[in-house]
């Protein structure tokens, strides 16, 4: 079956890897070992919930700021959308942070969902919704990150789930993908070979 859509998660996948969610969650005030800082942030009183969201803003809007693409993403962006291939971004990020980097970048996505529009990744809400919105299949995407959430959400969802192998730990997420790639570009080899 060909590909119609593709979705991208942001940082590290876009974007090179930046945040440093162990400095996060110690500024915050969590163990290291904590888990993943929003689901560790929903559990907290709001007033403790309130301070850990500004400490989380103000790395998120570094984040932006310093952001940087990874290797041949813009041009791998330019190529689905003009081959008709809708483009979409699901983060665990803020909306407006993956709208921020598109403009900084001068990239175009068809669609984004951010953290605020529903339940986050591993949760399949946001790759279900960006399919409904592309009238898509989930058979028919792509679901490219770098991270296990990535895969899980891609999988729960029904779409290809593609492990972007940049981190130390890819190894240990590689059974979860349905493909590995070392570089953005090599989903562009994934899709001619679907169709």
């Amino acid at each position: 079956m060909s590909i119609k859509a593709v979705i991208f998660d942001l940082d590290g996948t876009i974007t090179q890897p930046y945040f440093d969610f162990d400095a996060i969650r110690e500024e915050i005030g969590l163990p290291r070992d904590s888990g993943p800082v929003l689901e560790s942030m929903w559990k907290m009183a709001p007033q403790q919930r309130k301070f850990a969201e500004e400490i989380l803003h103000l790395h998120e809007m570094r984040a932006v700021t310093k952001s940087r693409l990874n290797a041949g993403a813009k041009e791998t962006l330019e190529l689905l959308r003009a081959a008709g291939i809708r483009v979409g971004v699901l983060t665990r990020n803020k909306r407006s942070n993956a709208l921020a980097i598109a403009g900084k970048h001068n990239l175009k996505f068809d669609a984004v969902i951010g953290r605020e529009e529903g339940p986050v990744k591993p949760d399949c809400f946001g790759a279900l919704r960006i399919c409904l919105q592309f009238g898509v299949k989930p058979e028919e995407t792509l679901m490219v990150g770098d991270y296990l959430f990535d895969l899980v959400c891609a999988k729960a969802a029904g779409t290809v789930a593609v492990l972007l192998a940049n981190s130390e730990r890819a190894g240990e997420f590689a059974r979860h993908a349905d493909f590995c790639i070392e570089r953005i570009d090599q989903i562009l080899q994934i899709i001619k070979e679907s169709e």
